[in-house]
């Protein structure tokens, strides 16, 4: 699907590519890395047939000389785990953000909604202040840990393919109960969007009014 196509289907949120200029509040475009292997490793990978999976750590990424290339050029050497989001998912449903920036590599198109922590007021946002953007798949991005982001979203009913490196440790279990109710993970903050019965049944703080945002492909 190109850009404008995808514009056309979805007024009803503003749509970009990661090229344009509204991007760079959120993130930026990764050109110094060849991801070619990683693509064709998550390619491999077989999508569950409804919802979505995510692992924080995937060895048949993890093995790749570029996983080495992840953590020196994008996190300063720092330990980091180089993991999976797939599946099918077209809503916004959340928001989560990390101390520390994340590194998507699109195996496949598909849509990330985005917004920023300024945007978050007393764990509240409205969901108008999110922004779509398309990546084609072997685009690589830098999302800011000043950017809201969740689930990627499909644009291909196959579904999409993410691969997603973070600081090693985010997104595991926390081992004590957190003081902060928005703290769901290890380094991950997470607010639901008030539709969500799904994610507020498992305690998430549902901080997210307006509409849940549906990407039509």
């Amino acid at each position: 699907m190109t850009l404008q196509e995808l514009k056309n289907k979805n007024p009803q949120i503003p749509v970009y590519g990661i090229d344009d200029e509204a991007f760079a509040e959120y993130g930026c475009r990764i050109n110094n890395m060849d991801v070619t292997g990683l693509v064709a490793a998550g390619k491999e990978i077989a999508f569950p047939k409804q919802g979505s999976a995510y692992e924080p750590s995937t060895p048949a990424f993890e093995v790749l000389p570029v996983a080495e290339e992840i953590r020196k050029k994008c996190f300063g050497e720092l330990p980091c785990q180089v993991g999976y989001c797939y599946g099918h998912s077209n809503f916004l449903n959340a928001f989560e953000w990390h101390t520390g920036s994340e590194i998507n590599v699109a195996v496949t198109d598909l849509v990330l909604i985005l917004a920023k922590r300024s945007d978050v007021k007393d764990g509240k946002m409205d969901a108008s202040c999110a922004k779509a953007f398309l990546l084609k798949a072997g685009d690589a991005v830098e999302v800011y840990a000043t950017s809201l982001h969740f689930c990627p979203c499909e644009v291909e009913e196959s579904g999409f393919g993410c691969v997603v490196a973070l600081p090693k440790g985010t997104n595991v279990p926390l081992d004590e109960v957190p003081a902060d109710p928005l703290l769901f993970r290890k380094n991950k903050w997470l607010i639901a969007h008030v539709d969500n019965e799904g994610l507020i049944a498992k305690g998430v703080v549902p901080g997210i009014t307006g509409t849940n945002y549906k990407i039509i492909y």
